[in-house]
């Protein structure tokens, strides 16, 4: 399944991140940059009663502004809890029948995230996203009149680069899909009449996976359209976090351009990581010399080698599958050499390696040339909706496992093995949708 293989003594030296000699351990002191803390840690109490000390008072009416830094975003329908004597919480609690979000305004970085939520009298099922869309917490059940409190990591990003420069957005990342890249870190809560009662948000100090890629890879905005990237914060432990820097339509050239890579060497530290996963749109490019195995390949061993000079650990990951079958129901290659040139340089550079093209193949053969549909966004071959995308979150998250790396100790405990070649039943997949639904494909195929 993964097409690197390595003793697990080897990818244990090789992806370890806090194992270091003393000569190493003093370069990794030097070179990591001290992270500036909020003035406090935020912590909001929903409702009307008063709250205690050092906790600011949220009611359902009150909506986000510069000014104020926090509130919930526009279209909130919400409603006061009044909780009984057995819930020990400050104040009150608020519900909704209907998604909301709720955003706090945050300097870059990663912060830890403690939802405590509520049940009434019939109990609820609670699902968490952040950002764009990135699922946090998957269908959490509070049982009637109790409580339960859930904690994850959000990365939170600005176009600024250090030094002075920074990212050139698209024009869709400054208008659907700002809340990637604005000052607030956003939360969706969904499911079954949701009831939030305090949050806590802290900034921490933890390792970071970032990820560079394409449409396949991203943040998608909007419904049905997702991607493995946002998919992949379900299953990693809240000692981690995920920076998803990947965007629609982009190849390796592309992202360079856009200094998407400068942004994330700007902030990589070392022990971080970086997922590389591109070729959808770097095989549609043209021009003398360009190619899978020449500038393509080349491109893919400067980002190694600045990566390790950062000293972060590079991950490569091959492309999954366009939905193309033969007659004989067998996933068709329709990326050509951009595959094996990913497969070469993890083999010649000892780069731990996550073949989700090969796996895509078993998931997608499993599934059955019309079955595979429900993967896919309606007469889209290359997009995925949520279902397709947790499938493949799952199938990297088993390569991640598979590398008997550091990393693969922060995988959620409980999530269990997962062959591709028998995938979750869809029937019982039950992800809420959110809101947003999307009047524009994705770019790139």
């Amino acid at each position: 399944m993964i097409g690197h293989q390595q003793s697990p003594e080897a990818s244990r030296r090789l992806l370890s991140p806090r194992a270091c000699t003393a000569i190493t351990l003093f370069v990794v002191v030097t070179c990591t940059y001290a992270i500036p803390a909020l003035a406090q840690d935020l912590k909001f109490d929903f409702g009307s009663a008063k709250p205690a000390p050092g906790w600011t008072q949220v009611a359902p009416s009150t909506l986000y502004s510069r000014e104020r830094g926090f509130g919930f975003e526009p279209g909130a329908k919400l409603e006061p809890i009044a909780k009984d004597s057995t819930e020990r919480v400050r104040g009150r609690g608020i519900a909704s029948s209907t998604p909301f979000f709720f955003s706090a305004a945050v300097p870059e970085g990663n912060y830890r995230v403690t939802a405590t939520l509520g049940a009434t009298g019939t109990g609820t099922l609670t699902t968490i996203k952040a950002e764009l869309r990135r699922l946090m917490i998957e269908n959490v059940r509070v049982y009637p009149s109790s409580l339960k409190k859930v904690t994850f990591v959000v990365n939170v990003r600005t176009p600024s680069i250090k030094g002075g420069s920074e990212v050139r957005l698209k024009d869709r990342e400054k208008t659907t899909e700002i809340w990637a890249w604005d000052e607030k870190l956003t939360l969706e809560f969904n499911g079954g009449h949701p009831i939030l009662c305090a949050l806590e948000i802290t900034r921490v100090d933890v390792p970071t996976v970032f990820l560079l890629g394409d449409s396949t890879v991203c943040d998608q905005p909007r419904e049905p359209y997702n991607s493995w990237g946002q998919m992949l914060t379900r299953f990693v432990k809240p000692e981690i976090a995920v920076a998803n820097h990947a965007e629609s339509g982009e190849s390796i050239k592309s992202s360079l351009a856009a200094r998407r890579f400068d942004k994330v060497f700007s902030e990589m530290r070392p022990g971080d990581y970086l997922f590389l996963q591109f070729g959808h749109n770097d095989q549609k490019e043209k021009g003398e010399g360009v190619g899978a195995m020449t500038t393509y390949k080349k491109d893919l061993e400067m980002i190694v080698a600045k990566t390790r000079a950062m000293k972060g650990i590079p991950v490569l990951v091959t492309s999954m599958h366009r939905r193309n079958f033969d007659s004989q129901g067998k996933i068709v290659n329709t990326l050509g050499e951009y595959p094996d040139a990913v497969r070469l340089v993890a083999r010649e550079m000892n780069v731990p390696l996550i073949d989700l093209n090969n796996m895509s193949a078993s998931l997608y053969e499993a599934l059955g040339v019309e079955g595979s549909a429900i993967a896919f966004k309606s007469g889209d071959g290359t997009h995925h909706n949520n279902y397709g995308s947790y499938q493949l979150a799952k199938c990297v998250i088993e390569g991640i496992r598979s590398l008997h790396s550091e990393l693969a100790s922060k995988i959620q405990d409980g999530v269990a093995s997962y062959n591709p070649a028998r995938p979750d039943p869809a029937s019982k997949f039950d992800i809420p949708p959110s809101p947003q639904t999307a009047a524009e494909k994705p770019a790139g195929n």
